[in-house]
């Protein structure tokens, strides 16, 4: 496959992977942008392009995540749209986003990228190995790390209706 042939098959999936991991599309596509045209120049050196391409974008986000000082990762509902379809109720699927993107912001780099490549890009154990350059067992225990801190945070406490408000009619 042809450098153009995997830019015009894999750009769109690169940049949902690398908004997921930064939580700023503007930054997912300069992220995206730098790792193609590096690979471009060596690109028939390549054995896997997908999987190096995108262990390239992830060494990226964790390059660039080192270099950051302690900045906040930006929530926009930009961002949260192109996540997933709307659900019957948009401000729902709004807070929703919102309240697991700020979750995930709160990871520390390299649990964040495990939690993304396993359950945003359906990784197996070894294929997550490959891209963040550790074994299995690293692996698991960065999502097992990862998924007890998300399990820990406080859950949002829904806000009770009224009778009134339920049945359309003003309070």
């Amino acid at each position: 496959m042809g450098f153009e042939e995997f830019v015009a098959e894999r750009l769109d999936g690169l940049l949902r992977y690398a908004t997921v991991l930064t939580n700023d599309p503007h930054l997912a596509q300069d992220i995206v942008q730098d790792v193609l045209l590096r690979a471009q120049q060596r690109w028939d050196s390549i054995d896997a392009p997908p999987t190096y391409v995108r262990r390239m974008v992830t060494n990226e986000y964790l390059s660039w995540r080192r270099r950051a000082v302690r900045r906040m990762v930006p929530s926009s509902h930009e961002v949260l749209d192109a996540l997933s379809p709307p659900e019957a109720d948009p401000a729902t699927a709004y807070d929703e986003r919102d309240a697991m993107l700020g979750l995930l912001a709160t990871l520390p780099r390299k649990q964040r990228a495990a939690i993304v490549l396993r359950y945003y890009e359906n990784y197996t154990d070894a294929e997550i190995a490959a891209v963040l350059r550790c074994g299995t067992s690293t692996v698991r225990s960065q999502i097992s790390r990862a998924l007890a801190t998300l399990r820990e945070a406080p859950q949002p406490e829904p806000v009770p209706l009224t009778a009134s408000f339920k049945a359309g009619a003003p309070e």
